[in-house]
């Protein structure tokens, strides 16, 4: 699970792993309704088509939406339920960056059940980050973080950013 506003090379460094793990990697696109405010500028179709770009069919993308409940077991289960929803049966494991706001996702009793296994970001790189490459429109940092199928795109993703980067509000419930 992610929000991917931008998708970048600590990104696709995941789940590149991630797929060499699974047998099946299913990728969520969290806040998936939120398009056009500057922490969220890009629409659920945008994100989707990164990732798809630079991962293929190593991936399946699905939306996931908030709910309002922030990082905590309601949160994690929400996530598990969606899972089974969209592949059949819930997680063997959960594969991510190490977050500490992810820590409180699962019960206990999940956690006996679905493995969690984080692996590092490389490089070490924020989506914050990525924006603020783009805000201040330093290309070259951008690229430096960026796949090399989404360079081209560079253009395209700074208009959108620069149409949103003033609009603070949220349509999150």
């Amino acid at each position: 699970v992610g929000r991917f506003q931008c998708f970048h090379k600590g990104h696709s460094g995941i789940m590149r792993r991630a797929s060499e793990l699974c047998e099946e990697l299913a990728v969520f696109i969290g806040s998936s309704q939120e398009q056009g405010s500057f922490k969220n500028p890009f629409s659920y179709d945008t994100r989707k088509r990164m990732i798809k770009d630079v991962m293929g069919d190593a991936v399946s993308v699905y939306p996931l939406p908030d709910i309002g409940a922030g990082n905590c077991e309601r949160w994690g289960e929400y996530v598990l339920q969606n899972v089974k929803e969209r592949c059949g049966r819930y997680p063997d494991v959960l594969i991510s960056g190490r977050e500490d706001r992810r820590l409180s996702w699962l019960s206990d009793k999940r956690k006996e059940s679905i493995a969690e296994l984080y692996l590092p970001k490389e490089p070490d790189i924020s989506a914050s980050d990525m924006r603020r490459f783009m805000i201040e429109d330093d290309r070259a940092s951008w690229e430096l973080c960026s796949d090399e199928v989404l360079k081209d795109r560079y253009g395209e993703l700074r208009a959108v950013l620069l149409a949103a980067k003033d609009n603070l509000m949220s349509a999150s419930i």
